[in-house]
C-alpha cells in the first residue's frame, strides 16, 4: 500500500474564491414537531475534505440527504457552486448533479451488473450520445485507478467488502466531479481495509481536484482524511442534539476542552483506536 501524506489542515478563513458548497442556517423539523437539525452552517472549498462527525441520533445522514437534494429542509439553504439546489428546476438540478459524485454506505452496487457496468452506469446515464466504446474505456480507467481493472467482469457478490468499496468509489468518481459526497465510506471494514480506503479516497479526490464531504462516526478516519470538520450533537448531548457543537481542524478538535467534544473523541477512540 502506498503512503499518502496527511491532508493540509486549514481553517477555511484563508481559502480563496467562492466555496464549492455553502450551507447556511439549515434546519429540519418533522411534522410531529421533532427537531432533527437546527442552525447548521459551514462552507467547503475546492479540493478540501470536510468531515461531518457525530454519534447516534445526531442527524448526519439526514443532513447528507439534504445536501444531495433528496430531502427538503424546513429552513436555510444549500448552495453548490453558488446555486441554491432546493430552488432549481429539474434540468438545472441535473446539471448540478453532473458535478457531484456519491459514495453510498452500502456501496449500492447493482448485483445484475458487472463492476465495469456498475462504474459505467453514471456515464451512460449522462452521456447518452457518446459512443459506447468511449464510455467503456472511461469506466475501465476508473477501475484501474482503484486497482480493480482485472475484476471488471465480476459481479459484486464475487468480490470482498473492501473491493466493493473501491468499486463504489470508482463509480462515484466516474464523472470527474467537483464535489464528492461519501456516507460512512469505511463502514463494516476492518482497520487495515479502512486505512486503505481512506488513503485511496484522499489520493483519488486530489488527483481529480475534487472537494469532498464525508459523513462518518469513525474518528480514526477523521484524523487521516479531514482538513476540517463539524461535530453534530447526538442523543447524549441534550440541547446540542442536531446542532453544530464544534467546527474546526483536526488540531482544533484535539485541543478542545468542550465536554461534548471530549466525550465523542473518547468514546470513538475507544471503539476505533488510532494505529
Amino acid at each position: 500500500m502506498s503512503e499518502v501524506a496527511e491532508p493540509e489542515e486549514t481553517t477555511g478563513a484563508g481559502q480563496t474564491g467562492l466555496p464549492i458548497l455553502e450551507v447556511a442556517d439549515l434546519g429540519l423539523t418533522y411534522p410531529n414537531g421533532r427537531e432533527v437539525l437546527n442552525g447548521v452552517s459551514f462552507q467547503v472549498f475546492a479540493e478540501e475534505t470536510f468531515v461531518i462527525l457525530g454519534g447516534s441520533g445526531c442527524g448526519k445522514s439526514t443532513l447528507l440527504n439534504i445536501l444531495i437534494g433528496v430531502l427538503q429542509p424546513s429552513c436555510g439553504r444549500v448552495r453548490v457552486t453558488g446555486q441554491d439546489i432546493h430552488r432549481l428546476h429539474p434540468a438545472e438540478l441535473k446539471s448540478i448533479h453532473l458535478q457531484c459524485g456519491m459514495l453510498f454506505q452500502s456501496g449500492a452496487l447493482i448485483e445484475s451488473l458487472s463492476l465495469l457496468e456498475n462504474v459505467g452506469l453514471p456515464l451512460r446515464q449522462h452521456y447518452r450520445r457518446v459512443a459506447g466504446d468511449v464510455l467503456e474505456e472511461t469506466a475501465r480507467l476508473k477501475l484501474r485507478m482503484v486497482g480493480l481493472e482485472d475484476h471488471a467482469d465480476k459481479r459484486p457478490s464475487g468480490i470482498s467488502g473492501g473491493m466493493k468499496k473501491r468499486a463504489a468509489l470508482a463509480r462515484a468518481l466516474a464523472l470527474d466531479p467537483l464535489l464528492v459526497f461519501a456516507d460512512e465510506p469505511t463502514s463494516g471494514l476492518d482497520p487495515v481495509s479502512t486505512q486503505e480506503i481512506d488513503d485511496l479516497f484522499i489520493r483519488l479526490t486530489r488527483r481529480i481536484g475534487a472537494a469532498a464531504v464525508v459523513v462518518t462516526h469513525d474518528i480514526a478516519s477523521f484524523f487521516r482524511i479531514a482538513n476540517r470538520a463539524i461535530l453534530l450533537g447526538g442523543e447524549r448531548d441534550g440541547e446540542y442534539r442536531g446542532r453544530v457543537i464544534m467546527q474546526g481542524s483536526r488540531d482544533d478538535f484535539r485541543a478542545s476542552s468542550h465536554p461534548a467534544v471530549q466525550r465523542f473523541l473518547n468514546t470513538s477512540l475507544g471503539a476505533h483506536p488510532l494505529s
